[in-house]
């Protein structure tokens, strides 16, 4: 169609657009011309006309592979014959992605680290710095003759003490299906070799979980940070484990408010004995 904003260069002739080209209508002399392709530059399978993505999911160190690697899909349009072809070209990728045993325990311990992650609802840097910390210890062979279930135990924990975030070492191995023995050597494994910048846990990160585990107010949540506060101030803090101190400042605090709680409650939250409870609450009182 004719442009009438526009004349030709050369006679002064009405321009008109042909397609990608604007053309003089009477010497045929080409004014201009735009061989860019403005649509998109992707493809998709699945809706051609609104899906825009045409690469695949972020490098994640969650992965051996960092999700570099290709993955056979599912489809339900498939005969028999094809479903069990496809099942044995899977098999057969899988074992050619795992190639040996180092790379078999980073997909077993990742996979763990994932699981244990989703379950506690914890953050997903927690889980990228735990699969971090896994790899790094592997780098370092310190994975020889100890347990992969304790480094993940261990591994975890670290990444919650690194991120500031509250779970006692009880929650992390019971999770994982390891011992206490097996976090333990692991743990100083990575503190020893990897000099882990980790800083003593404060009992004031435990107590908005555990008083929403108990159902107690804000009120008894604020007045036991204050009794936190004293414990460090007068030195009951020192030598204690920060776990029981935040369950005793928080019983504490609810026996002055005459909330209904009990030291068995607050020390199962704690994962702490009722004695070790008492003690600190004592000292509270005296």
């Amino acid at each position: 169609m004719p442009s009438t904003s526009a004349r030709c260069p050369d006679c002064g002739s009405a321009i008109y657009t042909d397609s990608d080209e604007q053309l003089c209508e009477d010497c045929g002399l080409v004014v201009e011309t735009d061989r860019l392709d403005r649509g998109p530059e992707w493809r998709s399978f699945a809706d051609d006309e609104t899906n825009p993505k045409r690469t695949g999911s972020p490098l994640t160190v969650a992965r051996h592979d960092r999700g570099l690697s290709t993955e056979i899909g599912y489809s339900s349009d498939l005969t028999a014959a094809k479903r069990r072809q496809f099942v044995r070209l899977r098999r057969q990728h899988n074992r050619a992605r795992m190639g040996d045993k180092r790379t078999r325990n980073q997909v077993h311990a990742f996979t763990r680290i994932k699981h244990i992650v989703s379950n506690k609802s914890l953050p997903t840097q927690v889980r990228d710095h735990a699969c971090s910390l896994f790899r790094s210890a592997q780098n370092e062979d310190l994975l020889r003759g100890r347990s992969i279930e304790g480094f993940v135990a261990a591994c975890l924990y670290a990444a919650c003490r690194l991120e500031s975030i509250s779970r006692t070492i009880d929650e992390i191995t019971e999770a994982s299906h390891s011992s206490r023995e097996e976090f333990q050597a692991a743990y100083d494994a990575l503190n020893r070799d990897l000099g882990l910048p980790v800083e003593p846990t404060h009992p004031r990160e435990y107590l908005p979980r555990y008083a929403d585990r108990l159902d107690l107010s804000s009120g008894i949540e604020r007045r036991a940070r204050e009794l936190v506060d004293r414990t460090e101030k007068e030195g009951i803090l020192n030598g204690r484990n920060p776990s029981g101190v935040a369950a005793a400042c928080l019983y504490a605090a609810a026996k002055e408010n005459d909330a209904d709680l009990t030291q068995s409650e607050a020390a199962s939250v704690a994962s702490v004995t009722p004695v070790t409870l008492r003690t600190t609450y004592q000292e509270l009182g005296s």
